[in-house]
């Protein structure tokens, strides 16, 4: 296996996360736009990790990558991580 496939298979496996976090990262910009906010590129990243923690937890557990468990626990996660950094800053600001 070359380092080009190296890259792309982490790129697919990672890209998920990217997505699903941008997605929730916009959509709670949009919910909360009433309120001070974590800036969205710290917000996106937080959420990035937490969603790439989550596929690599869901690869250690299932022993598969891909499993439809995986992918509903990273919404999940992502959304949770999301409305907390929300509700973080409503209470401080």
């Amino acid at each position: 296996m070359s380092w080009d496939d190296v890259f792309w298979h982490l790129m697919n496996f990672v890209l998920p996360a990217l997505v699903v976090s941008l997605g929730i990262t916009l959509w709670g910009g949009f919910q909360f736009r009433r309120h001070k906010q974590v800036p969205w590129l710290w917000r996106w990243l937080l959420n990035a990790l937490a969603g790439v923690a989550v596929l690599v937890a869901g690869l250690v557990i299932t022993a598969n990558d891909g499993k439809m468990s995986t992918y509903g626990a990273l919404v999940l996660v992502c959304a949770t991580v999301e409305w907390a950094l929300q509700l973080q800053f409503r209470r401080r600001g």
